[in-house]
């Protein structure tokens, strides 16, 4: 058990993904000050009914500070990358203007058998074709380090996909990796064959405006 700073927000943090965020409530803009001069993490998280606080036994994830950008107004940009999973076990009463709460570790379950070798490499061939889509229509290097740990992987190719929220955070809930890794292996195809389309347009778009013409 341990205690965290907590940041409700409908947002999901996959361990292992990069997640920006923009810093702007004065609650957590001493959040933010207070992880800076203690060990850079906080827990990230979904807030309760109405907005209100997290439930105990809501799942969320560490996250660690990896940038700030301060901004002239008091507000910031940050970067934070996803540590491990965690369960929130109770509030804690604290002078601080955020919320303060223990949280426990949220491993996957042991399994036998567990993911075999071949879903495992289908998984990552997805995952590197999902990025390569991706970075077409950003216009960027492919930068994903993508694991070759299905665990891990499956985290990572999550945090891709355009899923909604409630879809994410269910997803980031199952303590089954074999789970994990039949569920993506169902939507991946689908959802590539639609990014890349869209990549395809996207490329055809830019040569066309280079002078390029098609009959």
């Amino acid at each position: 058990m341990a205690w965290y700073p907590l940041f409700p927000l409908p947002v999901v943090l996959f361990p292992g993904a990069l997640l920006p965020l923009h810093i702007f409530e004065p609650r957590y803009r001493a959040m933010i000050a207070d992880c800076a001069e203690g060990n850079q993490r906080f827990v990230l998280l979904p807030p309760g009914e109405d907005q209100e606080a997290p439930a105990p036994g809501t799942v969320g994830t560490i996250a660690r500070i990896r940038a700030v950008q301060p901004l002239t107004d008091g507000r910031s940009n940050i970067a934070v990358s996803g540590e491990e999973r965690i369960s929130l076990t109770v509030l804690a009463p604290s002078d601080r203007p955020y919320l303060v709460g223990e949280v426990a570790s949220l491993a996957d379950f042991d399994e036998s058998p567990g993911v075999s070798p071949a879903d495992t490499a289908r998984l990552l061939a997805f995952g590197e074709r999902y990025v390569n889509a991706l970075s077409t229509m950003s216009e960027t290097e492919p930068d994903a380090d993508l694991s070759v740990d299905p665990g891990t992987l499956t985290f990572q190719i999550a945090s891709l996909t355009e899923w909604d929220f409630p879809t994410k955070q269910h997803f980031l809930t199952l303590r089954s990796t074999r789970e994990r890794v039949e569920r993506l292996l169902a939507a991946l195809p689908s959802m590539l064959g639609d990014v890349e389309a869209r990549a395809a347009t996207h490329r055809g778009a830019k040569l066309n405006g280079k002078g390029k013409h098609h009959a």
